[in-house]
């Protein structure tokens, strides 16, 4: 995997898509039947988007994708990766496996879907957000989700 929910299925980049664009086909390639590596990664690099995982080692108890079966071994350490960001204001989780390991490594308060809880980390207050997953699996049509995140990006000042 070279970046971020490349999986087709996913919708991470339609919602990125959207959000920025108003178009959810904007990170497909011209065939459609993939995201653009290089486009996505362009337009991280330019926003300022760095993606993650929260864990540095996880076991996967049976072989699929699905968080339930998935064994968090190492959290990942907060204090490292944010040494490396120092404008980062927001920590946006689109998973509750994802937001218990980060509230494992992290004393915040774990807000509702679609909001955010404010943290001290060390000094440094970051809002932590808990957004719609961007699974198809997750029941929630692609624009509601959007709208989700489109919010997201005006409170922390990206749109």
């Amino acid at each position: 995997m070279n970046f971020y929910y490349p999986n087709i299925i996913n919708d991470m980049w339609r919602i990125i898509g959207l959000s920025f664009f108003n178009n959810k086909e904007y990170f497909l390639t011209d065939t459609k039947k993939a995201f653009d590596e290089i486009l996505v990664k362009s337009f991280c690099a330019e926003k300022g988007i760095a993606l993650g995982d929260t864990a540095t080692e996880v076991i996967r108890l049976k072989d699929n994708a699905s968080d339930k079966f998935l064994e968090i071994v190492t959290p990942f350490k907060p204090e490292e990766v944010l040494a490396k960001l120092p404008e980062c204001k927001a920590i946006v989780i689109t998973g509750q496996k994802a937001m218990d390991t980060l509230l494992s490594v992290i004393p915040a308060v774990e807000p509702p879907v679609g909001e955010c809880s404010e943290v001290d980390f060390n000094g440094r207050m970051l809002n932590i957000y808990r957004m719609p997953s961007s699974s198809r699996a997750y029941p929630k049509p692609l624009i509601e989700k959007a709208e989700v995140y489109i919010k997201m990006f005006k409170e922390i000042g990206m749109l």
